[in-house]
């Protein structure tokens, strides 16, 4: 057993900030990227439950920290979230689980072919492909539970973006010139 996973191809990326470190709410800038994993993915999502055990087990003494008990794996906060229940407006989360990966150091991207993917567009909020995550214990000013850490990923096939940003090339897609002279 192991605290790491590679997901399934079918895997959609979201909030895919793997590029350049982003800060939330002032927070140290982290790379991150939202996994989306469809429900019918069950060996990826069976082993994502299986390495979030083992990083339970494993991140036992930072999980009591000065308690007596060890919390219950019920009772903290685990990365393995459904769509369905969380997300139920936004359609891309529709009949999945997610799992919100981050890193304080840039993931190796590359394509189907093991090759750096150099180009910066090829990889957005939409993409499908496989991610190398781990999942460890934490225990921080109170706050316990299982994180995912985003090691690196590896793009599958290109998808609809999720971004509300139309791309260039839909927005120049047609030879309509005459708009701004009517």
């Amino acid at each position: 057993m192991s605290n790491k996973v590679i997901t399934g191809r079918n895997t959609r990326w979201s909030y895919a900030n793997v590029w350049e470190p982003k800060s939330i709410n002032g927070g140290t800038p982290k790379y991150s990227v939202s996994l989306i994993i469809p429900k019918n993915d069950i060996v990826t999502i069976e082993k994502i439950k299986k390495a979030i055990e083992f990083a339970y087990k494993e991140g036992e003494s930072k999980l009591k920290g000065n308690s007596k008990t060890l919390p219950a794996l019920s009772a903290i906060k685990t990365p393995l979230r459904d769509g369905d229940i969380e997300r139920p407006d936004d359609p891309a989360y529709a009949n999945s689980y997610f799992v919100n990966a981050n890193s304080a150091t840039a993931p190796g991207i590359v394509d189907e072919a093991c090759n750096p993917i150099l180009n910066r567009s090829e990889v957005y909020s939409g993409v499908y492909g496989r991610a190398s995550i781990t999942f460890y214990a934490f225990n921080t000013n109170g706050n316990k539970g299982i994180a995912c850490g985003l090691n690196n990923l590896q793009k599958i096939r290109d998808g609809e973006s999720l971004g509300s940003k139309a791309s260039a090339e839909s927005d120049f897609a047609t030879d309509n010139y005459d708009d701004f002279l009517s």
